[in-house]
């Protein structure tokens, strides 16, 4: 009994561990120009939209091949979908606005304002409502997806970084520089609650409908918390300098990326279970993410970096920009 024991327990370890490996770098997709990037985003059309200094690139998912390009984005970080509507909205940073994009065609219509330095980006389906995180200002601009009309601004106390929906008229928001998670009633547009989080710097930030459950990228550790009650469930190692997170309803796993170069994966096995999976070696600088849900392929934006002072952030080498494609098996 003792030894089927043994091999039973040498088999799950093996199993672990292969499943561990399965994910890796499988493709690399160059994008030529020039600028620097923060966000990245699987769209409703089997395409890749990349932000990238004063534009948006847009790339064939399943070749890379560059397909258009949405100008005139200064500054842009986000990208968010209304696949109803057929459009898509970018935030850009420096112009404080938000670009409304025809999706057939990727043309721009007249930007609405929004609050100072516009950064992360949803559509909100419950609202119907494209909501933006402006970091500068410290509040969150609400505008009509189908008018582009701003129909609210919701002042918050610190600054926002990352927000999620719960489709259900609540959406969560990651404030930076408070170390929390503040939620806002969308119905009211008021702040309805603020959790703390017990961790430092929280960027990335996503959720689990079916169980309820949010995930905080913050300073090397994931922090799980109850959408419900704030409470905070677990925390995991990741790797350093985590921007961006991600979720695969379909396997159960969380995508932590992070600029050290790792890609770290937490597997959701029950609402009270979590367990890491991997840190698959990536590139330095490949800090932000997106997954996308039919393929469970996850994108990252990077390139090769020169190396720099200490306390210093390194400079991006032209043209090395890439987008790298991380798959299981």
């Amino acid at each position: 009994m003792q030894i089927r024991n043994i091999c039973i327990a040498l088999l799950c370890f093996a199993l672990q561990t292969a499943t561990a490996q399965d994910f890796r770098v499988s493709r690399t997709f160059k994008i030529g120009s020039p600028g620097g990037w923060d966000y990245i985003a699987v769209g409703p059309d089997q395409k890749i939209y990349v932000s990238h200094g004063t534009q948006v690139n847009i790339l064939d998912q399943r070749t890379g091949d560059s397909v258009g390009v949405i100008p005139n984005t200064t500054g842009v970080h986000g990208i968010a979908f209304a696949p109803a509507l057929g459009k898509g909205y970018t935030s850009n940073g420096r112009a404080n606005t938000v670009t409304v994009v025809n999706l057939k065609t990727a043309a721009g219509q007249q930007p609405p304002a929004a609050g100072q330095n516009p950064d992360a980006i949803l559509y909100e389906p419950f609202s119907k409502t494209i909501v933006t995180c402006n970091g500068r200002s410290h509040d969150l601009s609400v505008i009509d997806a189908a008018t582009g009309a701003v129909t609210a601004t919701i002042p918050l106390d610190g600054k926002p970084e990352t927000a999620v929906s719960d489709g259900k008229g609540k959406i969560y928001i990651n404030i930076e520089d408070k170390n929390k998670i503040t939620v806002v009633d969308m119905r009211s547009a008021t702040v309805v609650a603020s959790w703390p989080l017990d961790a430092e710097g929280p960027t990335g930030l996503a959720i689990d409908n079916s169980t309820h459950r949010l995930f905080a990228g913050c300073d090397k550790q994931l922090v799980v918390l109850d959408a419900g009650t704030g409470a905070i469930v677990t925390k995991q190692p990741i790797g350093d300098g985590c921007d961006g997170v991600g979720f695969d309803e379909g396997l159960k796993l969380v995508f932590a990326s992070c600029g050290e170069g790792k890609l770290s994966v937490i597997k959701e096995e029950s609402a009270t279970s979590f367990k890491p999976m991997a840190d698959v070696p990536t590139k330095r600088s490949a800090r932000t993410l997106a997954v996308d849900p039919k393929t469970h392929a996850v994108y990252l934006p990077a390139a090769d970096t020169e190396k720099a002072a200490a306390g210093e952030r390194p400079k991006q080498i032209p043209g090395t920009f890439q987008v790298l494609v991380v798959t299981k098996g």
